[in-house]
This record gives C-alpha cells, structure tokens and sequence, in this order.
C-alpha cells in the first residue's frame, strides 16, 4: 500500500505540516514576544565594537578606597572574658621532683607572682602544684604560661631554660618514647638510649647546641624544648640515633639542615 501524505490545512495556500512548523518557529525567532530578548554571542559583540556599531562598555572605577581585608575589632578586656573568677591548673609532681622543687622554690615562685600576676602554691595532699588566676591577673594567656613553665621544670629542664616559656611565645614542649620510634627491648634498648646520650653527653650536647633546643633524657622517654621548626630538627635526628645511625652522619645532617635554616631566615 502506498502511504497518503496529510491532508492539507483548510484556507489559505496549501502547505504541507513540517513547513508550517518551520515558518512558525522562524518568525517566534523573529518577533520577541513575553519581554524576552535574542542572546547576541561574544563574537558579534567584538565584530560589532570593532565596527564602531555598539559602543564599549565604560572602564570600572577602580579609584575609590577598597575595603579592608582584616575586620577592625577592639580588643577584649580580661573581665569580658572571665578572667580573675578563679580558674585554676593543677600541675602533679612525681616523687624524684620533691628535692628539686623544694629548693628551686623561689625561683619558680617569683616570676609567676611578680610578672604574670597569679596565685600559687604547692598542695601537700593532693602533692599538685596548683595555679590560680585572680583580679589582678591582666594577661589572656598567663594561665597556659605559667603552667607550661612548672610543668617543664616538673619534667627535669632547669629552672633558667623554663623560663624561656613565659618570655616568649614561640616555644614549645614536646615528649616521645623511645619504644613509640622503634619497638627495642633489653640491651637494645639501652644502647639506643647510649647512642642519644654519647660519651658523656656529648651526642646530646651537640644536638641541642646545633638546633638550639634544649633535650632531657629521662629513662625511655625524651622531652625536647624549643620552637616549632628546632624540635623538629632535634627529633629527625633523635628518630635517626635510634634506628641505628652512627653519630657522624647525624652530625653532618643536622649541620646541613641547620645552615640551610639560618640561609633562609
């Protein structure tokens, strides 16, 4: 069977559908209707500006002040804060600590008093030292410092090399053992430790004076004082004294680390 076209619309000239669609979609492109608007692409936008036909856009005035990046707060005053409502840090002192905090006393007493305006005092019961704020306490982060300090004497630096913690604000503690490096036991163990210490103390010695931190061995454990990028040089070779590389090759690396860090500061 042959198919029949359709048949034709009634009145006017005889057109077959698909024309009739296609004039119809051509004059909806041609006429606007409902507020919209024909999308001009960039391309004749830039042939028609460099015809003279449209006119370019005007510059941005750039000229007026920017705003700032960083908003302007007033700083907050300690009472806003809380601070002088009797916050307190409790510090606890192992037995082999009693001598030494005992004589060192006043030392440790005087600039927690004196500079950072705090309340102090060593609890024979509880065997804490206990660190108080009060209203004539000013500083934000006396609190943090003043424990930080006690807490670095608690753990066997001297009293002088602590005090670095409250003049200034870039130091920091940090404690590893030995066993969290490399899992040793017996003698292993103990030469581990023996090759961090050296011959007198010179391995230990020579790393504090190159990365200027300063290093307590205490049985397994090791507390290292210092900035954040001097603990870290410190450390490296700590880790590598004990997986059991000689000492000069350390040496060599920490100095070439070092000199690198003093290049670039």
């Amino acid at each position: 069977m042959r198919r029949q076209r359709p048949p034709a619309p009634s009145g006017g000239r005889g057109t077959t559908w698909w024309e009739g669609s296609r004039a119809d979609m051509e004059a909806q492109a041609a006429a606007p209707a409902g507020g919209f608007t024909s999308v001009v692409s960039r391309r004749r936008r830039r042939k028609r500006r460099a015809g003279g036909e449209e006119p370019a856009e005007a510059p941005m005035d750039t000229a007026g002040p920017r705003p700032s990046k960083r908003p302007a707060f007033p700083p907050v005053s300690a009472e806003a804060l809380g601070i002088g409502k009797g916050e307190l840090r409790k510090i606890p002192v192992p037995a082999n600590r009693y001598t030494p905090l005992k004589e060192n006393w006043m030392k440790i007493f005087t600039p927690i008093v004196e500079h950072l305006q705090l309340q102090i005092r060593f609890n024979l019961k509880t065997r804490n030292v206990e660190i108080k704020t009060c209203q004539e306490t000013k500083d934000l982060s006396a609190l943090t410092k003043a424990a930080d300090f006690v807490k670095a004497f608690i753990l066997g630096f001297q009293v002088e090399d602590a005090l670095a913690l409250i003049r200034l604000d870039d130091l920091f503690l940090e404690s590893f053992e030995v066993t969290d490096v490399k899992p040793l036991k017996g003698d292993h163990l103990s030469r581990a430790i023996g090759r961090i210490a050296g011959k007198g103390g010179k391995t230990k010695f020579t790393i504090e004076n190159v990365t200027r931190t300063r290093i307590v061995l205490a049985d397994q454990k090791i507390h290292i004082l210092g900035s954040f990028q001097n603990i870290k040089m410190a450390r490296t070779a700590i880790c590598n004294l004990i997986l059991g590389s000689p000492p000069s090759k350390v040496y060599g690396n920490i100095r070439a680390v070092a000199s690198r860090a003093a290049e670039r500061f």
